[in-house]
């Protein structure tokens, strides 16, 4: 199993940025996928999560309205569009497969700052 994030970026507050994540070794479409994030002396938080079908996009209140979580079965790819970005979304961005256990990708650097 592997995840690759990419997309993250500085970005100014009330800025975008669209992550990927490709994901192979495993049937992608029969699994659900969750973005989570880990800020700077804080606990990994969940963020986002998908249905493998594309279902039920549900999200943390702290980002509800401004994240919007979607995937692509044929590429293998989940994506996290981010909108209106805030300060206290600076952090590192992880993909997460839960086949038999948990996996995760290697992050993606996520700094929104002026």
């Amino acid at each position: 199993v592997q995840l690759v994030e990419s997309g993250g970026g500085l970005v100014q507050p009330g800025g975008s940025l669209r992550l990927s994540c490709v994901a192979s070794g495993f049937t992608f479409s029969n699994s659900d996928m969750r973005w989570y994030r880990q800020a700077p002396m804080k606990e990994r938080e969940w963020v986002a999560y998908i249905q493998n079908t594309g279902g039920r996009p549900t999200y943390a209140d702290s980002v509800k309205g401004r994240f919007t979580i979607s995937r692509d079965n044929a590429k293998n790819i989940v994506y996290l569009q981010m909108n209106s970005l805030k300060a206290e979304d600076t952090g590192v961005y992880y993909c997460n497969a839960q086949i038999a256990r948990n996996y995760w990708g290697q992050g993606t650097q996520v700094t929104v700052s002026s």
